[in-house]
């Protein structure tokens, strides 16, 4: 095996995902190793594939979205993949803010209604 390709079950453990996961990104088209009979192979392309789709689903992007991004590489070239990149951060970014304040919201209310209970609480000992 070549040097800078990654095994099936290297590529699970430097990017700690299951091989569920891997097959399933192969299945959708995210990632296209290199098949040897039966094995798989990761090379450098699809090594930083997978470095952008990790970093994608950690803003929460879906999958979809990653996939016609990664696209937009292969037809159209790089200047429109990063603006493509910039338009799609701009809408998780602002989709972040809006469940960070429902997320604040909830908080809120669950800690007046868990202050509320415990006061009623103590009245009653």
């Amino acid at each position: 095996m070549s040097e800078n390709r990654l095994s099936f079950k290297e590529m699970c453990a430097r990017f700690d995902v299951t091989p569920r996961t891997l097959r399933y990104y192969e299945y959708i088209e995210l990632l296209q190793p290199e098949r040897e009979g039966r094995s798989r192979y990761f090379g450098p392309k699809e090594v930083a594939r997978m470095t952008l789709i990790m970093r994608g689903r950690r803003f929460g992007i879906k999958l979809e979205d990653i996939r016609q991004w990664l696209l937009i590489y292969e037809h159209e070239g790089t200047a429109a993949q990063m603006q493509a990149f910039v338009d799609m951060a701009d809408r998780q970014y602002a989709e972040l803010l809006e469940q960070r304040e429902q997320l604040d919201e909830a908080m809120r209310e669950l800690k007046e209604l868990r202050d509320e209970t415990a006061g009623f609480l103590s009245k009653e000992k």
